[in-house]
């Protein structure tokens, strides 16, 4: 039965409300209590809620807008019925609500609540039988208490207990005979569009012709039928004005390039939440984080949700989004997706209280105490200061103080005074009082100012000076008219949208260029819709200004963003999206004005220019009306019905309300319309040839793609449907948990991943940091499904510690499986690092004694992080699990982690990060104390395993070294513990050549992280003693990490820049010390060995700062640019040995030194030039100062020096001809060495010098004691 009246094909959306409805009390089902609303048996009845019903709505049913009574209801009496006596308050208010249906269209509701005596005898008796139930049982509740003894007794009837008693039955009690009771019931208006104050004021004007002392001019029928069937939508851009009972009601609707629609005053908002709480609250928003908003007033959790989401534009909220969540649908807290949530709290009761399922990544919002909860660590929104600046500025014109006043806003909803001239000159409603002068000068010492201005001051941020100018409008008496109140807030509304859109339009006003158009047509794009990267976000970052960027690399994640792109992506298939059209034309006009380049940018704060335009164009709007409605007429109805009586809304007459008036009326041909357009686009769509219930389901999986959670329904509440929804989150959690580990693979794996064919992907050390938090706090999400009891802030955590404590017990039996010998290292010689062992209880305590982290939250995510490092998340969870008696313990059968399949499903998408090395614990957690564990193997064959003489050992690592350690004699292991070290690079070995036996060859040297398990090797392969290989006491070894898996091919991809593989396994032996034993590199290899090393030094500096990896490898490791050097002077040198005794390259540049000095002195026989002069003389300085260093290094140590001291001070390549042309080369050298050869020299100068641009920064390890 479709109640539309057909007036004319497709008018009826048109229309300004699509129902009128009644809710209260239904007389024959009498008192029924509410269950689901959580009934609490201990209150008095009269405090009790009841059931409501929909007693009426008009019309029964509109196609395109179905009612849905149950959610009506639910969201019209959220708590259902309440009772009130004459002696309690009863004042009318308002609320209003929002349903959003599953394809994420909404339809709003404003509510109007007032109280009717109850007629119904009925009614009344069981009222008072239920209080007299109540009262014996309280009284002999107090007696029970405290009647053990005589003495309590006689205490009882003190005056504590007695007043308390009677204090009870006099506030909360009813008598039939003394007593008149009354029934609360509300009249509401559902409307396609949020026009708040205009339904408001309808609402507030039928009230007041119920209660007036005179009958209204019209029956009510006529003005319900009015605003149903006669009053339509104002045109975009346009104002309208219809009728109420008692005066005109204007509204207006912003025009297609202006903001969209929304009438929620966003004063209100400030002054509840104050301006700092409030883009806090909003930050978190645009993250997608839970949001709980708190407050006993409907209206305000009504009017904070709106407010905040109106200021996301051009984004919209993609998640659940229920403003009022009615009592019976508190199991919705549970969901483990974002949400953004309104719950009212009862009087009286403590935050402390309330029983939240998960809060690690939770904002709360408590609105009537100004208070908001924070989660643990978010990124701050760009140029925050300025921003707060900007904004209260736009605050304080309007008299509104930016730390908020919660005062201001306390009657805003409580309409204690219904003669509508007063209600808006009440001065609580935030109107400016007489004296608003005065207040601008106490605003000038606005605390909340005066600390922005002095923290900007310390920041370095200029800010201009503050100019308060006096309120837009005043009159002689300071009272404001109600349309000037009216025309402020709309001014004020759409100023502070302007300044939040602004900075959008400023941060992402080249947003196009990074937008990936990788589909064809639409149908594949849709098909396709999950595989394809749609937005190119590394590039995107790497052009914006630093400070941007933890929030931007966060935000981009995010689902609203994606369906921002995806929506800009579809507009060039289909009509775009109203938010993105407005969006794109502000952007034009940006670049219109001014012509910047777009690579250029800045973190310079651009303010909102278009404040004064917004204003007017609103201003004009309301001044000047365009179009008015029909007035309310008399209807045609049966004689007798409509009869009025005060103080009770009337039966109305259901068969004039049903349908509208059959007449095609005059704005019906508009709406034709866009019905004919509509056709157009349906005959369009099938002409393209895809089916279009196919391409409906298309468009709606493509478009809820990442909405892993449906809109809550509100109607039914079957535990079947309960359940379903449950397994709706279970799904969508191990969506999430599919496409986050495989975005971390893909982004880690790099070139890998490119030649793999998953497009461009590099990750920076912020992306890697922001996916993990993100998978952080999606396991922190799927822990808090379906929990029983709630216990600490993190659920991952709580779970954790049970587990440890239940083990512990059994300790003697829980010796957890040996990791299948994952970390066994053994060397030829027999000497091992002990293995570590896998335990998820000893990750615990490592985080347990971690003093830097003071919450649960923290420690879980610090757990989350190394055990990523370890290559042991899913390992140690799927241990967790194990235990299923304690899972069953904690959790509701249909939580996610009961659910078996989906969970080794989850388990199975972890185990797919093993295939990456992570450093996240290492590099997150830079302060903290690790141990560490080293081992020394020597060559047991060819030298004595323990030294006479004292050797000691300093490892370094990318944050700092170990400083030198005394090995204890006689032991070729140690442990010592330091400072975090971050990844391992060099470690300096050596002794004091003291005892017999001082010689020692060593094999190499092991380092563990005892904490993350990482090892390292430092391969030598040398001697260390005085008079044996090149003289060295100590050496400088190059680490690399050695893979811990055993499937050495998912090793393969594991240093991050593949840049930075570690050298291979196989010893780095020096080419001198095996003369002739080993096959020699021909002249080509070592050419393309020179290129290849200082190409990766090039690469290394052209990646983001944050990507590099270590050059110390890239200098010295095995394929680096001493080795590379090392084979060009090696290639013909005569090393032939002259008695007995090798000769180093070092010797040929000791000889070449020893010429320069002389010829020098000579006097210049060639005529060189000046520079080769003093190239000669720099060399000869560096030359000596290494040699004169406080060290035992060797004659290759000093090469590797030299080579590493040349290349940071950008010397190689003046160095090199020099040493070509010197006499001794000659000598040293066979006719065919590459040194002797005039074009390989020329073209290794040419390499080197590619390297002139680079700020090379050495370790510290490299170049000690070395004083240039």
């Amino acid at each position: 039965m479709s109640g539309s009246g057909n007036p004319g094909p497709g008018a009826a959306p048109c229309r300004f409300a699509h129902y009128f409805v009644l809710c209260g009390i239904d007389a024959e089902s009498g008192l029924e209590p509410d269950e689901l609303a959580g009934e609490n048996f201990d209150q008095s009845p009269i405090r009790r809620t009841f059931k409501s019903k929909v007693l009426a709505h008009y019309p029964q049913n509109i196609e395109w807008n179905p009612f849905d009574q149950d959610a009506v209801n639910m969201l019209c009496m959220p708590k259902g019925l309440s009772f009130r006596t004459q002696a309690d308050n009863r004042d009318p208010q308002l609320h209003s609500f929002i349903i959003t249906r599953e394809d994420g269209s909404r339809t709003y509701g404003f509510v109007l609540t007032f109280y009717e005596e109850v007629t119904s005898k009925q009614i009344c008796t069981a009222m008072q039988t239920l209080y007299q139930m109540h009262n014996a049982e309280q009284y002999s509740s107090v007696c029970a208490s405290s009647s053990c003894s005589m003495d309590s007794l006689a205490s009882s009837i003190d005056e504590g207990d007695a007043t308390s008693l009677a204090k009870l039955q006099r506030y909360n009690s009813y008598d039939i005979s003394r007593d008149t009771l009354y029934v609360s019931k509300c009249i509401c208006l559902i409307t396609p569009l949020p026009f708040m104050q205009a339904c408001k004021k309808f609402l507030i004007q039928l009230y007041k012709a119920v209660t007036s002392q005179q009958p209204p001019p019209l029956p009510l029928e006529s003005y319900i039928h009015n605003i149903l069937y006669e009053v339509p939508l104002p045109p975009p851009g346009r104002s309208l004005k219809f009728y109420g009972v008692y005066e005109p009601i204007i509204c207006q609707r912003p025009g297609p390039n202006e903001l969209p629609l929304s009438d929620y005053p966003l004063r209100e908002v400030f002054e509840l939440l104050g301006l700092e709480n409030l883009v806090q609250v909003f930050t978190c928003v645009l993250l997608e984080m839970q949001i709980l908003l708190y407050s006993q007033d409907y209206q305000r959790l009504m009017t904070v949700a709106e407010g905040i989401t109106t200021l996301l534009f051009p984004f919209q909220w993609q998640h659940v989004y229920v403003p009022i969540l009615p009592a019976s649908l508190l199991h919705f807290l549970d969901a483990p997706v974002p949400y953004l949530m309104g719950l009212q709290s009862k009087e009286g009761t403590d935050r402390s209280k309330l029983e939240l399922p998960q809060e690690a990544n939770l904002c709360f919002v408590d609105i009537d105490n100004h208070f908001i909860e924070l989660p643990e660590e978010f990124p701050q929104f760009p140029n925050k200061l300025e921003f707060i600046q900007e904004i209260s500025e736009v605050l304080l014109q309007y008299g509104i103080p930016p730390e908020g006043n919660l005062h201001c806003s306390d009657s805003a909803t409580k309409l204690k005074n219904l003669v509508l001239s007063d209600l808006v000159n009440d001065k609580k409603n935030g109107n400016i009082p007489s004296n608003a002068l005065n207040m601008y000068e106490l605003l000038k010492g606005n605390e909340t100012i005066a600390r922005l201005q002095a923290l900007a001051k310390r920041t370095g941020v200029t800010m201009e000076k503050m100019t308060i100018t006096s309120p837009l409008t005043e009159e002689k008496d300071g009272k404001l008219s109600c349309e000037e109140l009216e025309l402020r807030d709309y001014k004020l509304n759409v100023q502070l949208r302007e300044v939040f859109a602004n900075r959008f339009t400023q941060m992402f006003a080249d947003y196009e260029a990074f937008v990936i158009q990788a589909a064809p047509d639409m149908e594949s794009w849709l098909t396709n819709r999950e595989q394809m990267q749609n937005f190119d976000k590394a590039s995107f970052l790497s052009d914006q200004p630093e400070p941007y960027l933890p929030f931007l690399s966060h935000f981009i994640e995010t689902q609203m963003f994606a369906t921002f792109i995806d929506n800009k992506i579809m507009s060039q298939w289909e009509e775009k999206d109203p938010f993105l059209r407005v969006f794109d034309s502000r952007i034009e006009k940006i670049r219109l004005y001014n012509v910047r380049a777009p690579a250029l940018r800045t973190s310079n704060y651009q303010k909102c220019s278009t404040l004064k335009e917004a204003a007017q164009s609103i201003e004009q709007r309301l001044m000047k009306i365009d179009h008015t409605a029909i007035h309310p007429h008399l209807l045609d109805m049966k004689i007798g019905q409509g009869k009025y009586e005060q103080g009770f809304f009337p039966k109305l007459q259901s068969d004039v309300l049903a349908t509208g008036p059959t007449n095609n009326n005059r704005w019906a041909s508009r709406s034709t319309t866009t019905q004919r357009r509509k056709d157009r686009l349906r005959q369009h769509s099938e002409h393209i040839g895809l089916d279009n219930d196919m391409r409906e389901k298309y468009m709606q999986e493509a478009r809820s793609l990442g909405k892993n959670s449906r809109q809550p329904k509100l109607s039914d509440l079957s535990p079947a449907v309960i359940a379903q929804t449950n397994w709706k989150f279970v799904e969508g959690l191990l969506k999430e948990c599919r496409m986050k580990t495989k975005r971390m693979l893909v982004e880690k794996m790099g070139h890998e991943a490119v030649e793999l064919g998953h497009g461009e992907a590099n990750i920076t050390g912020l992306e890697e940091n922001t996916l993990i938090a993100s998978l952080c706090d999606l396991l922190e999400r799927i822990w808090s499904h379906g929990l029983q009891v709630k216990q600490g802030k993190s659920a991952l955590w709580s779970h954790l510690l049970q587990y440890q404590e239940r083990e512990e017990k059994q300790e003697h039996s829980a010796e957890s499986p040996v990791g299948g010998g994952t970390e066994r290292r053994k060397s030829d010689t027999g000497i091992t690092l002990p293995t570590l062992r896998v335990s998820l209880i000893q990750d615990m305590r490592h985080v347990q004694n971690m003093s830097e982290i003071k919450t649960d939250v923290g420690r879980a995510r610090a757990w989350i992080r190394l055990s990523l490092e370890k290559k042991l998340l899913s390992q140690h969870l799927k241990q967790l699990l194990s235990n299923q008696a304690l899972a069953k313990k904690l959790y509701k059968r249909y939580a996610f982690l009961r659910c078996e399949e989906e969970r080794e499903q989850f388990l199975y998408h972890l185990l797919s990060l093993n295939a990456v090395d992570y450093f996240c614990f290492t590099s997150v957690f830079t302060t903290i104390m690790i141990p560490y564990r080293s081992v020394i193997i020597p060559i047991k064959k060819l030298s004595n395993a323990i030294t006479t003489s004292n050797p000691w050992i300093c490892v370094s690592g990318e944050l700092g070294d170990s400083g030198v350690m005394q090995i204890p004699k006689n032991h070729l292991e140690m442990t010592f513990e330091c400072q975090n070290l971050g990844k391992l690079t060099t470690v300096q070995i050596g002794h004091d050549n003291s005892g017999l036996l001082a010689k020692w060859l060593v094999d190499c040297v092991m380092v563990r992280n005892e904490i993350t398990g990482h090892t390292y090797k430092f391969p030598c392969g040398r001697w260390l003693g005085k008079g044996v290989d090149d003289g060295s006491l100590e050496r400088i070894l190059i680490g690399e990490l050695v893979s811990s898996t055993s499937d050495e091919e998912l090793g393969k991809q594991c240093r991050t820049p593949p840049q930075q593989k570690s050298p291979t396994v196989t010893r780095r032996l020096s080419i001198t010390s095996l003369t002739g034993r080993n096959t020699k590199p021909n002249a080509g290899q070592i050419q393309e060995g020179i290129g290849e090393a200082v190409n990766n030094i090039v690469k290394h500096f052209h990646k983001p700062e944050k990507e590099r990896g270590s050059l110390t490898i890239l200098l010295c490791g095995e394929n680096g640019l001493v080795a590379a050097l090392e084979q060009v002077f090696h290639h013909g040198f005569k090393s032939a040995r002259i008695f007995h005794k090798n000769v180093f390259i070092w010797d040929f540049i000791e000889k070449a030194v020893a010429y320069f000095e002389t010829s020098d002195q000579i006097g210049d026989n060639e005529e060189a030039l000046l520079l080769q002069r003093s190239s000669c003389k720099t060399f000869c300085h560096y030359v000596s100062a290494i040699n004169t260093a406080p060290r035992n290094i060797g004659k290759d140590g000093k090469f590797q020096i030299l080579v590493c001291l040349g290349t940071r001070d950008h010397l190689l390549s003046q160095w090199i001809p020099l040493l070509a042309e010197c006499p001794p080369i000659t000598r040293m050298y066979e006719e065919n060495a590459l040194l002797r050869d005039r074009m390989t020299v020329n073209s290794l100068i040419r390499v080197l010098q590619t390297l002139q641009d680079f700020n090379i920064i050495l370790e510290g390890s490299l170049i000690k004691g070395v004083d240039v």
